[in-house]
C-alpha cells in the first residue's frame, strides 16, 4: 500500500524529493568616512534609513569616523542595494560625498 507520495516506473518505486531550501545570503551594508560630510548628517542617515536609535546612531557614526568604516545594518541582497542607494541619493541631494557600499556577510 502507497502513502501517495510513491511512484511505481516499472515495478520499481521512485520517491519524490523535496527541494533543498537555503536561507538567503546577507549583506553588510557599510558606511565609508569622509573628511567632508558632517558627524550628525551620518547620525540622520542612520536613525531615517536603518531605523537606529540616537545612541545606536552615534556609536555606529563614531566607528565610522575612528575606523573608517561602520556596519548600518545586515539585510537580504534586494534590501541591502535599496538602503545603499537611499544613502548615497539622499547624501548627493545634501550635496555631501558619503559613500554606501554592502558586501556579503
Amino acid at each position: 500500500m502507497s502513502d501517495g507520495k510513491d511512484q511505481y516506473i516499472d515495478d520499481v518505486a521512485v520517491q519524490e524529493t523535496r527541494p533543498k531550501l537555503q536561507k538567503p545570503r546577507l549583506y553588510k551594508v557599510i558606511l565609508l568616512n569622509d573628511d567632508y560630510t558632517p558627524m550628525e548628517f551620518v547620525i540622520v542617515i542612520l536613525e531615517r534609513f536603518f531605523t537606529k536609535t540616537r545612541e545606536e546612531a552615534t556609536r555606529i557614526m563614531l566607528n565610522v569616523h575612528q575606523k573608517g568604516i561602520g556596519v548600518c545594518g545586515v539585510y537580504a541582497r534586494e534590501i541591502a542595494e535599496m538602503k545603499v542607494q537611499q544613502v548615497i541619493s539622499f547624501a548627493q541631494e545634501a550635496q555631501y560625498p558619503l559613500q554606501c557600499t554592502m558586501e556579503p556577510e
